[in-house]
This record gives C-alpha cells, sequence and structure tokens, in this order.
C-alpha cells in the first residue's frame, strides 16, 4: 500500500507534467472579447469585494499567491495599487517563477516550491490568493493541506481569495471542480462567502463577437456562471 507522502509526491509530478506541457493559448489573450470580458468582470467585483472589506488600500498589504505561474495576478496587485516589495508567489514549475522573474519588478519575491508546504511564519500575510488551483489538484490530501497552509500563513483579520471553477471539464481529465460543499470543508471554523461568477467559457467565446450587451446579460444568469469568486476568513 502507498503512503500518504509517495501519493503526495506522486501528485506533485502528475501536476508539474501536466502544467509543463500546457501552453499559453489565444483564448486566454486580452485580445479575445470573452476573456477581455471575463477579466474585466472578476476584476470589478473582487475590488469592490475588497473594499466592503476594509482592503481598499493596498500600499501596505503583504501579499501570497500560491500557485502563482508567471506572476500575472501580482502584477494585477501591483497595478491596484500594493508595492512589490510587499508581495510574494509560489509555483511548482521552475519555468514559469523564472518567466515571473523576468516579468514582475525584481522586488516581488517568488519561490520555486510546493505552496502546501511554506516556510513563512503563522500570519505572515493580509491576502492570500489562489486562482483555480485546487481545481487542478485531484488529490484530496494535498488539496486539505493546502487549504491547511493558507489558513496558517493568513493573518488573523486577513482574507484568503478564492477564484476557481466548481463545475467539470469534460473535456479535460487533469481538471476537477471544486463545489461550495468541498470548499466549506477545506476551510473549517471559516467564514466562507462565495458567488457564482464568469459566464461559461463555451458559451462566452460564441457570444462575445457578437454582442457585448449580450455576453453581460447571460453572465447575470447565475446558472450559466461556472467560476466561484470567494472570501475566506478566520472565525
Amino acid at each position: 500500500m502507498r503512503t500518504a507522502p509517495i501519493l503526495m509526491a506522486q501528485e506533485i509530478e502528475r501536476i508539474k507534467a501536466v502544467y509543463a506541457h500546457r501552453q499559453s493559448h489565444a483564448l486566454y489573450s486580452f485580445f479575445e472579447p470573452s476573456y477581455r470580458f471575463l477579466a474585466q468582470e472578476r476584476e470589478h467585483k473582487l475590488l469592490q469585494a475588497l473594499s466592503k472589506r476594509g482592503f481598499w488600500q493596498l500600499e501596505n498589504a503583504r501579499i501570497l499567491e500560491v500557485g502563482c505561474g508567471t506572476g500575472a495576478w501580482l502584477r494585477d496587485f501591483i497595478r491596484w495599487g500594493a508595492r512589490p516589495e510587499n508581495l510574494w508567489g509560489v509555483d511548482l514549475l521552475p519555468s514559469r517563477i523564472a518567466e515571473g522573474k523576468r516579468l514582475c519588478p525584481a522586488e516581488v519575491t517568488l519561490h520555486c516550491q510546493n505552496s502546501a508546504n511554506l516556510e513563512v511564519p503563522d500570519g505572515s500575510f493580509d491576502l492570500v490568493l489562489q486562482s483555480t488551483v485546487f481545481t487542478s489538484i485531484l488529490d484530496a490530501e494535498m488539496k486539505r493541506l493546502l487549504a491547511k497552509e493558507m489558513i496558517r500563513v493568513v493573518h488573523k483579520d486577513g482574507l484568503i481569495l478564492w477564484y476557481d471553477f466548481h463545475v467539470n471539464n469534460p473535456a479535460n481529465p487533469d481538471v476537477r471542480g471544486v463545489g461550495k460543499s468541498e470548499i466549506k470543508q477545506l476551510f473549517p471554523n471559516c467564514k466562507v462567502s462565495l458567488r457564482k461568477l464568469t459566464l461559461a467559457p463555451p458559451i462566452g467565446r460564441r457570444v462575445a463577437p457578437i454582442s457585448t450587451l449580450l455576453y453581460k446579460a447571460l453572465s447575470q444568469i447565475k446558472p450559466l456562471c461556472t467560476h466561484y469568486l470567494g472570501i475566506i476568513t478566520k472565525l
């Protein structure tokens, strides 16, 4: 019988292999209308949520992104007012961290490591973000450990920010949707606030080039939205 550390090591290698072969796609370009609308809506709703919870000035906020890739979200936080020296990102792939260091200001701290085992003190960050990371993890124990680590490193008055899809993608067996009940199980003794967001991409890609108004109208129909935008706080 395989032990938990072996299973986790295998899961880490699986994730590395999947993402090492995943190339940048034109569908995720800001010149693609549906992705542009997706990103604009997500930015608006996230900044609205942060402001509502008192994070309308990010100058002194310490921010961590787990599974940061090349640091696109971290660069967004800089645009929103965060200081580069207060930003941290971790990712499993050395190539993505190397590209992130090329694209981000030198003051941003980027590490190639497992986010489920961070070498920082408890309560180090005001904001801890994950974006489409948990759906890429198929091993339940690894998801549990990552969530536990995110809870550990966020300040008692800080926020965990969640953006991920809650439905399965039948065309991609390497990901699995994470629903509301699972999120609540992953973050026990926390308040979990979720809102459905993001028009299902297959629909959005068809509609966006035709009509901005139709895209925005459909994105308000929650059964057509595939992601959760979440704010998670310690109780």
